[in-house]
């Protein structure tokens, strides 16, 4: 925390109110557009972009809860402490939009606070920890109202605030044109994969058709008369799964443990730069270190993060999957490229089968087990075609590889510059000068 700065607890500088509004709807109540766990989860920035959810609330409800732009929500209680905390922005002004339950509103004093500035404060390692340590709870944790309420906010001058808020927020907008980007290069990358995936390619470079090429049945569908289908079980060894102590928020150094992040796990490829440092305290644990030719799959979280499979081309040492993350390795004798797995396990038929294979679980959260794994069927080609797909891929994806790397030096950049602007390290008053000399 910055010796500069003074400090408030939070509701000396805000109102506090934990929602109670279900998404249950009633013909006695007014129709309202909730805002739900999972927009706040996902998004920094909640706008009207989002799809929010229809429900009803009383009229008493709406005047309590009803979100205003500006305001600042926090998830309030989860399946792991680290889930809890997570703050997100109300952007704009959004009519009849309703905090929903399982969230605490927060709405600063707009003479005091700057809700950009209080959201990042809230999202730093050090109140991270304090909301872990404040969770009640063995097996989903939740934090009390008393709890949120005393958090201490370093409170530099509002102007100061606002340009640290402003710097942030433009940092935010180039990881979401970037995150924009590579979501267009999947949408291209996919409609290929549909293509190979199916159908394959023949050894002339030709993608097959069944008007030129021999298809049989299968419990697959229709499928190449030369390809065979197979479980992944009889093609991987072990499944490991991972550790998720509490961690900084900083991304390790060479030569340090950490934990790699759920976003290191990504259809476009694996970023090994997201990660967090383990703590000197706690020591690393090689079992579960990723290793060159691993296949990650992201086995529990948010229904649309659940089910990513990448393969690792390259990584630096020291680095442990969490406890949302599965590790495997493709067997020496199974006749699958490692590199080809995860493309025929992000297909339609899979992703579709794992899709309505997946174990729900609280708050819109599901999960993958050992068992729906290892039944997976998919459709194996021999060696050499698995590899000409693989580079067929490979060279549709070079631009989201780009947009990969460039987004994970983004949010390098920005978390050394919350821990530089958020505790002071670093001021932000020489920007402020000429605006005050106006």
């Amino acid at each position: 925390m910055s010796l500069q700065w003074p400090s408030k607890r939070l509701a000396d500088v805000a109102d506090i109110r934990v929602s109670n509004v279900d998404k249950k709807t009633s013909d006695s109540e007014r129709p309202v557009k909730l805002c739900n766990y999972m927009d706040v989860y996902s998004n920094e920035y909640v706008d009207s972009r989002l799809d929010f959810m229809a429900g009803s609330a009383t009229s008493a409800e709406i005047d309590r809860f009803g979100l205003n732009c500006g305001d600042v929500i926090i998830t309030k209680d989860s399946e792991t402490p680290d889930d809890i905390g997570i703050a997100a922005v109300i952007a704009e002004a959004i009519e009849n939009l309703v905090c929903g339950y399982h969230l605490a509103l927060i709405r600063p004093e707009a003479s005091e606070l700057d809700s950009v500035y209080l959201a990042k404060q809230l999202s730093t390692s050090r109140v991270s920890r304090y909301f872990a340590l404040n969770a009640s709870g063995s097996t989903r944790y939740a934090l009390s109202i008393s709890a949120i309420e005393s958090v201490s906010i370093p409170m530099p001058p509002k102007p100061e605030q606002t340009m640290i808020a402003k710097i942030l927020s433009t940092v935010d907008r180039a990881i979401e044109q970037t995150e924009a980007s590579i979501a267009k290069q999947e949408r291209i990358r996919t409609g290929l994969m549909q293509d190979l995936l199916t159908c394959g390619v023949d050894e002339h470079g030709n993608i097959r058709s069944e008007a030129t090429h021999a298809f049989k049945d299968s419990t697959l569908g229709r499928i190449p008369i030369e390809w065979d289908v197979e479980s992944l079980g009889n093609v991987i060894g072990s499944i490991k799964s991972g550790w998720s102590p509490t961690c900084e928020a900083e991304p390790s150094s060479e030569g340090e443990w950490a934990i790699l992040k759920t976003t290191a796990v990504v259809w476009p490829g694996y970023a090994q730069g997201e990660n967090k440092r383990l703590p000197a305290n706690l020591r690393g644990d090689p079992s579960i270190e990723v290793k060159q030719d691993d296949i990650l799959i992201t086995r529990k979280g948010p229904v649309e993060r659940v089910g990513v499979v990448v393969h690792v081309g390259e990584t630096r040492s020291l680095l442990m999957i969490p406890d949302t993350v599965f590790k495997v390795r493709v067997s020496d004798h199974s006749q699958v490229v490692p590199s080809f797995l995860p493309l025929t396990l992000g297909s339609a038929s899979v992703q579709s089968d794992w899709f309505q294979k997946k174990i729900g679980l609280a708050d819109a959260q599901v999960n993958l087990n050992h068992s729906i794994l290892r039944t997976t069927e998919f459709a194996k080609p021999n060696p050499e075609e698995q590899l000409r797909i693989v580079s067929e891929i490979k060279r549709c994806s070079s631009q989201a590889t780009s947009d990969l790397n460039q987004l994970a030096k983004i949010r390098r950049l920005k978390s050394a510059l919350m821990q530089d602007l958020l505790t002071g390290k670093k001021r932000v008053t020489p920007l402020l000068k000429p605006q005050l000399s106006c």
